[in-house]
């Protein structure tokens, strides 16, 4: 009898981990703070060919950074979770910028506007306003959306809304993957 209620228990919290993923994501980030690669999407070619018009940087294709980690980021100054998020990224961008590239797209806005936040704000990260079609792959369907893309074109992480960029365990994920 004792027997079988314990394995009544270890089955129920076993479908506990496994069906509710909620548990499972807080159990690998615990267990497995790498990017869990064979789950992850791959960007192709034609994801990348995407035109960017720098606003404080040259302007550039997001295929320039194919083969490079990236931080890829989807905002505007027009969304209050994007510019909230805005100051973490700049702290990140700070600390990280030698172990990947930052891309940060500025959607739906006017060029003046948004070299107006940066100076403002005196935001360093590199901005830039796409000039011919983001693939559906990258396309956000809500702002902001951030990606952590391998050299090899894996989104390793996507995060849709805003999130603190400089804490701990996002530089201990990039320092995970940059070994």
């Amino acid at each position: 009898m004792k027997k079988n209620i314990l394995y009544a228990i270890i089955a129920l919290i076993i479908a506990i981990v496994f069906l509710v993923p909620s548990v499972r994501e807080k159990l690998q980030e615990l267990f497995l703070p790498i990017a869990k690669v064979q789950e992850a999407v791959s960007i192709s070619a034609d994801d990348y060919n995407i035109s960017l018009k720098g606003i404080n940087t040259p302007n550039a294709n997001l295929a320039d950074f194919k083969d490079e980690m990236l931080f890829l980021n989807f905002w505007g100054t027009w969304c209050p979770p994007c510019r909230q998020e805005w100051g973490s990224i700049q702290k990140l961008y700070e600390a990280k910028k030698d172990k990947l590239n930052f891309v940060l797209i500025a959607m739906q806005d006017e060029e003046p506007a948004v070299r107006k936040f940066l100076e403002e704000n005196k935001y360093t990260a590199p901005v830039y306003i796409a000039e011919s079609p983001i693939s559906d792959k990258l396309l956000p369907k809500s702002f902001p959306t951030t990606f952590i893309i391998s050299n090899r074109g894996q989104i390793l992480k996507k995060e849709t809304g805003a999130l603190d960029w400089n804490s701990s365990n996002i530089h201990q994920f990039i320092d995970n993957l940059s070994h």
